[in-house]
């Protein structure tokens, strides 16, 4: 059932138009501070006020963290006696989802950079910083949480002053859980971060940050308009994609949509297209008025986002296909990270190589696509972008294991590497130093916050990073460490093709690329972890890893013995003698017609993907 739209009419003066976002690595209260915002603001009644109000998917709520961006309007009558309109983009904190962070700060003016202070500076918390500074926007700092008893505010603050130069006083103490702080960040909002710059007698002009795909009203963009002004039912062009389209339906979310009978420079909305073709419409194209379609300059758009990890999707049944393809595709309107291109799989048929940001990236994307698509779906292990010389001088980019060329066919690999920043308390340098070293990180600097943090600066193999080394990287830290990571470039590395065997059959969606010197302890982990998730079958079921025609790693699954001695209740073992010997010759006359198939279940594909508890 579609919410109830309500009908309103903007006319703000541009002036009085405030667009900001807040920014904070994972867990530091983004989205609990928005909901106080909301509140204070009376955007939203009392009683309809709910915990992660800007989180609207289900698997935000459970996992407690956000994952789209997700903007929201809210009126202001600030202490000057004017009314303002305040536009908020609640953004993400993971690195996995840092491109839905970068648009969003390409969207506003200002930003709240938000620490939590029992936690301190993170190392997304820099990261994020870069970012707004590219954009050259406002910064307001914000300590978060300051009613917990393990609240340490003014080491916090020592640590955000020396990270962006700002004084003592002009750091803002809040908690978004009791409101306190929440009316002077209004103020600060309304006082410190300009208003938008554009002109509302130029054509109409405005930049797609975000989008979705409605089953009723077609593809919904959501926009930045920049220049003009933009009617209800008015005709609209898409500069890049030279899509045509109508403005079915203009106006803004509060969080829930809002129509307008128009929107104009300066404010955040949507634009119900009304398209059925997903292809139309892009993250970053520009939208103009037909008639004013040849006199408008596109705007910059977003920087293409580079994909750290790849990993085949496939569907379980073959006739799926076309259901799967729609799927993704309309997953990609609002997740305009993904990247994707058919596939094909001797072993697993037509799917998909998918290209995404991260392990919890993927983790999200697959559950989306069973529980919003209702997919069953197989997912191949993740892999990074291998670049391989051959002998005859080709040069390859290899993202998929089924690509990989034959090794007598290779003059050189070489895999991708990161620069690496890990903030830690100095007790657990030791534990950190150690771990990164084990996964070939390479040493550069380290440097002191304060007398008690340090990041230490190192050079890694994205394919050590990209899995599981967030998670060990906490377990070393007791919990306290922080991870962000950049691409750097491609190293040479001796690249391997590990094939996983199962009843003596290669799996293709454990075949995975790996450098030589972790092969052998990656295949122990998978068949270990394959033989205690893998259900017993009539026959004895072999697991094996190997590389070429080496096998590297092998364990067995005996299979289920039938007592057939059980319905005799004596007599001479001669009797039982014979019973047994049919039953062994039996097994023998079944091994002779073939191997028994093996069906794995989802649930397998999962561990294997987690590494199981390594």
């Amino acid at each position: 059932m579609i919410p109830p739209i309500e009908l309103s009419s903007t006319n703000m003066d541009q002036s009085r138009i405030r667009n900001f976002c807040i920014i904070a690595p994972i867990d530091h209260g983004k989205s609990t501070l928005a909901d106080r915002l909301l509140e204070v603001t009376g955007t939203i009644d009392k009683r309809k006020m709910q915990a992660q109000m800007l989180d609207t998917m289900d698997l935000e709520r459970e996992r407690g963290i956000t994952i789209k961006l997700q903007p929201a309007r809210m009126k202001y009558m600030a202490k000057d006696g004017q009314e303002y309109e305040l536009n908020l983009i609640d953004t993400p904190g993971h690195v996995d989802f840092t491109y839905e962070v970068s648009r969003s700060l390409a969207s506003v003016e200002g930003a709240l950079l938000l620490v939590d202070s029992t936690q301190g500076v993170q190392a997304q918390t820099i990261a994020n910083l870069y970012l707004a500074l590219d954009q050259d926007l406002v910064l307001i700092p914000v300590l978060n949480k300051i009613d917990l008893p393990n609240s340490e505010v003014e080491r916090r603050a020592e640590e955000l002053i020396r990270l962006i130069g700002c004084k003592r006083e002009e750091i803002i103490l809040a908690s978004g859980k009791t409101g306190a702080g929440v009316p002077e960040i209004l103020e600060r909002i309304v006082h410190e971060v300009p208003s938008p710059r554009g002109e509302r007698e130029k054509p109409f002009r405005a930049v797609i940050f975000d989008s979705k795909y409605d089953e009723y009203k077609g593809v919904v963009a959501y926009v930045r308009v920049m220049d003009g002004k933009l009617k209800k039912n008015e005709k609209i062009h898409f500069l890049a994609t030279k899509f045509d389209g109508d403005a079915l339906e203009v106006g803004y979310l509060k969080p829930l949509s809002v129509s307008t009978e128009f929107i104009e420079a300066g404010e955040i909305g949507y634009v119900v297209t009304g398209l059925k073709d997903i292809s139309a419409v892009r993250v970053g194209d520009t939208i103009a008025r037909f008639e004013t379609k040849d006199e408008t300059q596109p705007l910059p758009g977003y920087k293409e986002v580079r994909p750290m990890v790849y990993a085949g999707i496939f569907p379980r049944e073959g006739n799926e296909y076309v259901r799967l393809r729609d799927a993704i595709m309309k997953l990609k309107l609002s997740d305009a990270a993904l990247a994707f291109e058919p596939e094909h799989s001797i072993a697993l048929g037509f799917g998909f190589r998918c290209g995404l940001l991260g392990m919890l990236h993927l983790e999200i994307v697959q559950e989306r696509l069973q529980r919003e698509h209702n997919m069953d779906i197989v997912v191949t292990t993740p892999s990074v972008m291998y670049e391989v010389t051959k002998t005859n001088g080709e040069e390859l980019s290899i993202t998929s294991p089924q690509a990989f060329p034959d090794p007598s066919l290779i003059r050189e690999t070489r895999e991708p590497w990161v620069t690496v920043d890990i903030v830690c308390p100095k007790e657990y340098i030791g534990n950190v130093m150690a771990l990164v070293q084990d996964r070939r990180g390479q040493y550069k600097t380290t440097e002191y916050f304060d007398l008690s943090r340090a990041v230490l600066h190192y050079d890694m193999p994205l394919s050590s990073v990209i899995v599981d080394f967030h998670d060990r990287l906490k377990s070393a830290s007791a919990g306290y460490a922080s991870l962000n990571y950049e691409f750097i470039g491609f190293r040479p590395a001796p690249i391997v093709l590990l094939d996983i065997l199962i009843a003596e059959k290669p799996v293709a969606a454990f075949a995975t690329l790996i450098h030589s010197e972790e092969a052998y302890r990656r295949g122990k982990e998978i068949v270990e972890v394959l033989k205690e998730s893998l259900p017993r079958q009539q026959f004895v079921v072999k697991i094996q890893a190997s590389i070429g025609a080496k096998v590297i790693a092998s364990e067995k699954i005996s299979g289920y013995r039938k007592d057939v001695l059980a319905k005799m209740s004596g007599g001479d073992y001669t009797r039982k003698s014979k019973l047994l010997k049919k039953q062994k010759a039996g097994k023998e006359r079944m091994m002779e017609m073939g191997v028994g198939r093996v069906e794995i279940p989802n649930d397998v594909f999962i561990k294997v993907l987690k590494r199981g508890d390594a």
